[in-house]
């Protein structure tokens, strides 16, 4: 039995669907302040996420990292709630694609002019994300040594 004073109750959501929902010891964020560490009893706040890495480690003390492309967190006294854009447990993410991805958007933000703003901003976005994608199977991989 864990003891509830160290747990906090973790959620994490998209458009799409419900990502993972378990009660965690730590969630680490990327926000558009900087990485933020949440522990059980954390002042309650809300912030803007970035395109990164979600690490938590859950009661059984287990890693866990999941990719974000944006969006916002609320932290309560012992609840953490994330409204994602789009979010993927490592293991579901294809490495190989993913750094495939981040290659050809690289690729193709070499031939856009600098007129077209909004095509930059959507390009350098997927970059993003895609790099969130990589970087999160390249840290899952280096905790399971697999």
């Amino acid at each position: 039995m864990f003891d509830n004073h160290k747990i906090i109750k973790f959620e994490i959501v998209t458009p799409e669907r419900i990502v993972l929902k378990k009660n965690v010891h730590k969630v680490i964020v990327p926000t558009k302040s900087g990485e933020i560490t949440v522990l059980p009893k954390h002042e309650p706040l809300i912030s803007i996420l970035v395109p990164g890495v979600l690490e938590l480690l859950d009661e059984n003390d287990k890693k866990e990292g999941i990719s974000l492309s944006g969006g916002f967190i609320e932290v309560l006294r012992n609840k953490v709630i994330v409204l994602a854009d789009s979010a993927e447990r490592a293991e579901e993410i294809d490495f190989k694609r993913a750094e495939e991805a981040r290659k050809k958007a690289k690729e193709e933000i070499k031939n856009i002019r600098h007129e077209d703003r909004e095509r930059f901003a959507e390009i350098s976005g997927g970059i993003a994300k895609e790099l969130a994608r990589t970087k999160a199977v390249k840290r899952w991989k280096r905790i399971y040594n697999k």
